[in-house]
């Protein structure tokens, strides 16, 4: 009997110290599996902070001074932003301080009027300044708006900049969130880039203060001489011009696009956009035109007639061309696909040539129905250009959508090395290698 009692003991006794034994590797494993995670959470703390000083680098900070330089730097300054001239100098300068460092002159993606459709991760700076300048003003030669057309496009698929070029356009701020599980479009990287608009670029997207932003309400004003009910009609196209205003500006990018097909997603969003602005002007600014008497309208579709006069003279030898004309050339052509170096580098398959072809296919078709859209004959009254307008936008958006598409089958056919042999192409290419029409 003692014997058995002795036997129990001691086997509950082994089972007591198996259990503890067992409690302490459990404990320690789980001690090393925290200490693991901690280490993995700071290291991935670390790298994550070192990603984001990275935005304050000398090439932020060059895209920053060169936007700066251009009175850019205490805020918004309508007078400045008026004048055609001088947004076409500040698109300028501030798509090249992003591009090769800065060292870059005349980008290829240049537009014959000397700006630019792409400033760094932004499509179409100035955008409702270009739409009321036309609308009023009816500019015809190198016109700030009939500008772009499919060298856009192109742009958009074999961009400039490189990813790192993109994020010299943010200074600090941003953050890094992961899109691994949040249904990322094909194409893009598992991280991207997530900020608010910085101040200077945020100008060029879309500024939506009445102050900066919309019609120049009191010229319009002062040409026109309103009545009581004319009055209330100008009130009304004042106010629906600054909701167009915020809705371009709503369009303002918030992340840098990683990828062609993320590109062209920013530049449909970005037309869209514009298309709701006109809407939101269009019933306003007709109700007021049909307000004025014969000689309230004479005045003021005289003023944009003084505005062009001004404009030829600074133009002399230019001075007839035409919107047509200058709306037709474009500083890209289809014919300039960089076939070559896509079969250098990409290393295509049968199916994925295939699929590129009907991409080209798409762009082609896309630059002969732009063309197609481009006005002989200019409008005579503000209504009428505005309309002008929307019809060229539709126009636009329904070319970037057929290439959209075309472009997302052959993008989702590529490998991640294919993908990145292909971004490659555009911040490789010179302004000596720029394809012409």
């Amino acid at each position: 009997m003692n014997a058995n009692r002795n036997a129990t003991f001691s086997r509950n006794r082994d089972a007591a110290s198996f259990s503890r034994n067992r409690d302490a590797a459990t404990f320690s494993q789980k001690r090393d599996a925290a200490s693991i995670n901690r280490n993995r959470d700071a290291a991935s703390f670390s790298q994550n902070r070192n990603q984001n000083a990275s935005l304050a680098s000398p090439r932020s900070g060059g895209v920053r001074n060169a936007l700066n330089s251009q009175g850019l730097a205490g805020g918004p300054n309508r007078a400045a932003l008026i004048n055609p001239t001088t947004r076409t100098q500040i698109a300028a300068t501030a798509a090249t301080a992003g591009w090769r460092d800065g060292r870059g002159r005349e980008g290829w993606w240049r537009h014959r009027n000397g700006g630019y459709g792409w400033v760094g991760p932004l499509f179409w700076p100035f955008a409702y300044y270009d739409i009321y300048d036309y609308t009023l003003w009816g500019y015809g030669y190198d016109d700030p708006f009939w500008g772009y057309g499919y060298g856009d496009i192109y742009a958009g698929i074999f961009s400039p900049y490189s990813y790192s070029d993109l994020t010299g356009y943010w200074s600090q701020g941003g953050h890094r969130v992961s899109t691994r599980h949040s249904g990322r479009h094909k194409g893009s990287t598992p991280d991207q880039l997530l900020l608010s608009t910085p101040k200077q670029l945020a100008l060029m997207c879309g500024e939506d203060s009445r102050d900066i932003a919309g019609l120049p309400i009191d010229q319009i004003e002062q040409a026109i001489q309103p009545d009581d009910a004319q009055r209330a009609a100008l009130d009304e196209l004042a106010n629906a011009s600054e909701r167009a205003a915020r809705e371009i500006s709503a369009a303002c990018p918030t992340q840098i696009p990683p990828s062609a097909p993320a590109r062209l997603a920013a530049m449909q969003r970005r037309i869209e956009a514009m298309i709701s602005a006109v809407a939101i002007v269009q019933p306003p600014l007709q109700k007021l035109y049909d307000l004025l008497n014969e000689e309230q309208k004479a005045r003021l579709n005289a003023l944009g007639q003084d505005q062009r006069r001004m404009e030829a003279a600074k133009k002399q030898g230019d001075s007839t061309a035409s919107t047509g004309e200058s709306c037709g050339i474009a500083p890209m052509a289809v014919t300039g696909w960089p076939e070559a170096e896509i079969d250098a580098r990409v290393h295509l398959t049968e199916p994925q040539r295939a699929s590129l072809g009907s991409l080209q296919d798409a762009t082609t078709r896309a630059a002969d129905m732009l063309k197609a859209s481009c006005q002989t004959n200019e409008a005579i009254t503000p209504p009428a250009r505005l309309e002008a307008v929307g019809k060229r936008l539709d126009v636009m958006l329904q070319a970037v959508k057929s290439v959209r598409a075309a472009l997302d089958d052959f993008y989702g056919q590529l490998s991640e090395e294919q993908k990145a042999q292909f971004e490659a192409i555009g911040p490789r290419r010179s302004a000596s290698a720029a394809p012409r029409q």
